[in-house]
């Protein structure tokens, strides 16, 4: 089995056996977006506590890809500071999936849920936080995403 396949597989694993799929009650962020070009949807809920992800879960549909990027990233954010959560980059989403060299659109459907978090970060930032100064940096990281 070549290593193009065994991700394929890890990829076709999340999509079949989505972890953290569902939604919370009362979550600190919550943020939705969607992929018009192929029709991906996604919701993100995000509880906070001690500075550190104490749950998170995830609403969607869409292609295999999309899918398992969220259920992947979920599992990366479980538990982990909220600093430490802040700084996850495409490529830690890409290199976790396996998919190093996608076309734009595909890479579109690979990082939807990180956008939904940078997105999801930066309102809780703003919001709750007060801080612009951090929420703008996680912005620009957000709209440079693709």
């Amino acid at each position: 089995m070549s290593s193009a396949d065994i991700y394929r597989e890890i990829i076709l694993d999340y999509y079949r056996n989505p972890r953290n799929f569902g939604k919370l009650e009362n979550p600190d962020i919550v943020k939705r977006d969607s992929n018009p070009l192929c029709g991906d949807e996604l919701e993100m809920h995000i509880n906070i506590k001690d500075n550190k992800v104490a749950d998170v879960k995830y609403t969607g549909k869409g292609c295999a890809i999309s899918q398992a990027s969220a259920s992947l990233l979920t599992e990366m954010m479980m538990g982990k500071d909220f600093d430490e959560v802040k700084k996850l980059s495409k490529e830690d989403i890409l290199e976790n999936l396996g998919l190093t060299e996608l076309g734009p659109t595909r890479l579109k459907c690979a990082l939807l849920s990180l956008k939904v978090l940078k997105y999801g970060i930066y309102s809780y930032l703003i919001e709750k936080l007060k801080d612009t100064s951090s929420a703008d940096k996680i912005k620009k990281e957000a709209s440079g995403l693709f």
